[in-house]
């Protein structure tokens, strides 16, 4: 007998999983609010050199800017420059500007700030990038507190990927809770610079917990009919999370009392965690077979099904325990090994990265677009929730790669578009860029189920792990292409759109996977034919 003959006895999707899904909800929910909140957090206002002496007065007050900002190419005045000698304003009778007294006649030099800035507080009153002067020559500090918060994540992957291996699932997560509370406190509370970015990186390796254990702690408690249900299900919380984002955001426009509300939920997660049942198929590979047992009852009582002690006897677990530890996890080399697994495997690499680069890319630069920042977040939202919804029939009707295929092109496509577009059309920037992260985000939904059914049983959990480090690693480098612009305009769209155009070509080179069974071992694998025009051959008849 194995665990799935278990869950078959107990209930593989019954009111006890139906609490777990509402159990796991939350850091569902909360993942997008500190993984999007550089949107709000590190949001940088209009701003320009701080001139003293400027009056109070508006009318005098933009005369007082034109004689010392120059102005940019689209008209408004400069962020980083002020004239090294102010100019005299126009004369009002002869509408010609007077020369500046020691300016050379046609020459009107320029010198960065030297005083500071201002900034305009009418859509934030304070955010990180006010709170330290993170713009001009210091922008890229700006974009680091992104990357490095991504790169804590990459880190926290692999460390409570080898907790939860080591000491189950309930006690790694209890600590991700706890951690990212402490964390994000410290974070607030932070005095400079430095501080916010060490705590939110260490935020970013704890929230990692919640990405390894909570899709763990879900499935390992689901009979293989419900899973994909409940992957949908989890995918929707986290488009709501997103939604939330954008009203808190709205509501909140101070950056510390911003962190602190998303932060303060971890309280009520803490709390939860009395209700989280352990991992019974990981208890059984530990031989921890008397915990496993009562577990397994309190699923089958909850669930309605007649399952004593005497079907759930420590022989016959004992016995699932000799066979769960027979098939443990294998280490991240065996996805190397054989030609045709070590061929899915470089390929998804390759589209785990491009997915979650472009995804990121759209998700935390939202500068240049028609709407305020609120609005485009909740659009960004939105349109999360059609297209998965669309995922869900092409994949049945159309097939796994070439909607996978389909979505990126869409993507890739997006992006170049956007360059053939003015900047100074914001509506069309605006739709382009929901349209991208309506397909960006169908990308995401498709590989995760195309994924899973690409590796082997033995070897599922282990591949998504290694395709979602590899894609953590895209999201952090993501915000540092943005910082692209200050070579060319143009070439941060086009490292993004060329990047998800290669992922599309490379999803070409897998196998198609609906209505195939799902392979269980690396020999189910290699047996399947590595042209995916004769494998479709063969599912067909």
């Amino acid at each position: 007998m194995g665990f799935e003959e278990l869950l078959d006895q107990v209930g593989g999707f019954g009111p006890f999983q139906l609490r777990n899904l509402v159990l796991m909800a939350l850091p569902r929910i909360l993942l997008p609010l500190h993984f999007f909140l550089p949107v709000f957090l590190a949001a940088v206002p209009s701003h320009h050199c701080a001139l003293p002496g400027t009056p109070a007065n508006i009318s005098q007050r933009d005369l007082w800017l034109e004689a010392h900002l120059p102005r940019e190419p689209d008209g408004t005045f400069s962020s980083c420059f002020h004239f090294a000698h102010p100019r005299a304003l126009f004369n009002s009778t002869l509408r010609r500007e007077v020369q500046s007294p020691g300016e050379p006649e046609g020459r009107t030099s320029t010198v960065p700030c030297s005083q500071g800035w201002e900034y305009d507080n009418s859509e934030f009153s304070s955010t990180i990038a006010t709170e330290w002067d993170l713009v001009c020559e210091h922008r890229g500090l700006n974009k680091a507190t992104s990357t490095l918060f991504f790169v804590g994540v990459l880190v926290g992957a692999v460390v409570f990927g080898y907790l939860s291996d080591r000491f189950g699932r309930r006690w790694p997560l209890l600590l991700a809770y706890v951690s990212s509370l402490v964390l994000g406190l410290a974070s607030v509370a932070s005095v400079n610079y430095v501080m916010f970015t060490i705590t939110r990186t260490f935020t970013g390796l704890a929230l990692a917990g919640f990405t390894v254990i909570v899709l763990s702690l879900e499935l390992e408690w689901l009979d293989m009919e419900h899973r994909t249900v409940a992957g949908v299900l989890s995918s929707m919380f986290w488009s709501g999370g997103v939604m939330l984002l954008a009203l808190v955001g709205y509501l909140i426009r101070d950056w510390r009392w911003l962190l602190l509300t998303v932060t303060l939920p971890f309280v009520p997660g803490i709390i939860s965690m009395w209700w989280v049942p352990e991992s019974a198929r990981w208890l059984l590979t530990q031989g921890r077979v008397r915990e496993a047992q009562s577990y397994l009852l309190r699923c089958a009582k909850l669930n309605g099904r007649p399952v004593g002690e005497d079907s759930l006897s420590m022989e016959t677990l004992s016995k699932v325990a000799a066979t769960e530890r027979v098939v443990r996890r294998p280490s991240y080399l065996d996805l190397f090994r054989t030609p045709r697994l070590r061929h899915i495997s470089l390929c998804c690499i390759v589209v785990w990265f491009g997915m979650n680069f472009s995804y990121y890319g759209l998700t935390l630069d939202l500068s240049g677009l028609g709407l305020n920042v609120y609005q485009t977040q909740l659009l960004f939202a939105v349109v999360e929730l059609p297209s998965k919804l669309l995922v869900y029939l092409l994949v049945r009707c159309a097939g796994r790669r070439p909607t996978q295929v389909g979505m990126l092109v869409g993507t890739a496509l997006t992006f170049g578009v956007q360059l053939l577009v003015p900047s100074e059309t914001k509506s069309w920037r605006t739709a382009l860029a929901v349209t991208g992260k309506g397909f960006s985000s169908a990308a995401f939904t498709t590989a995760f189920l195309f994924t899973s059914e690409l590796y082997p049983t033995v070897l599922r959990q282990t591949g998504i792990g290694l395709n979602s480090l590899v894609g953590r690693l895209g999201g952090s480098l993501a915000p540092l292409a943005a910082l692209l612009d200050g070579v060319w305009l143009s070439l941060p769209n086009i490292a993004y759109g060329g990047i998800t155009l290669l992922a599309a070509i490379t999803a070409l080179l897998l196998p198609e996977t609906r209505q195939a069974q799902l392979p269980e071992t690396i020999q189910d694998v290699e047996r399947t034919s590595s042209l995916p025009g004769v494998q479709e051959e063969e599912m067909r008849n």
